[in-house]
């Protein structure tokens, strides 16, 4: 069986970011989002400006053309967007869930928190059923935002298109 090339658009994927604190990390996660099509949402506050040169540097000559949306609070996405509860990931290191079982609608969230604090409490108690977690060993406390961002992504849209 000869793979696609090109990402299947048929899925709208959406990385959302609480509070980011390393430009890089974003300006790559942008360039992965922009690869599969995804949208890519900030939550303020950031720990950079998007004016930032390492955020330019990191997304390359495409960060403009990124599906970027900045919210200023989680609540204000969360209303504005109006994701389905089935429609959510929530990662953390401690996800109850292995990311191998998240679920594959048609529309997806994949929420990840800052690099240093992670998620707030808020959050992750309001979707507590809906934590999912990249498995690593010991060796490491926890994977790099951007690393985590791209295995969740590629797998959300490998287990859609099996559908």
């Amino acid at each position: 069986m000869i793979e696609k090339s090109v990402i299947d658009m048929k899925f709208e994927r959406h990385v959302v970011l609480v509070e980011p604190e390393v430009p890089w990390n974003t300006g790559n996660i942008g360039r992965t989002c922009l690869g599969v099509g995804a949208y890519l949402h900030l939550i303020k506050p950031l720990g950079f400006s998007l004016g930032n040169r390492e955020v330019k540097r990191a997304g390359l000559d495409y960060w403009y053309k990124v599906k970027l949306c900045v919210w200023d609070n989680f609540e204000h996405f969360h209303r504005e967007m109006t994701p389905e509860r089935e429609e959510i990931a929530i990662f953390t290191k401690n996800g109850a869930n292995s990311h191998w079982s998240m679920p594959s609608p048609e529309r997806l969230f994949l929420v990840f928190g800052s690099e240093t604090k992670g998620l707030p409490e808020t959050i992750l108690s309001k979707y507590e059923h809906v934590t999912y977690h990249i498995p690593i060993t010991p060796d490491i406390r926890c994977l790099n935002l951007s690393t985590a961002v791209g295995i969740a992504l590629y797998e959300s849209l490998r287990v859609s298109s099996k559908k």
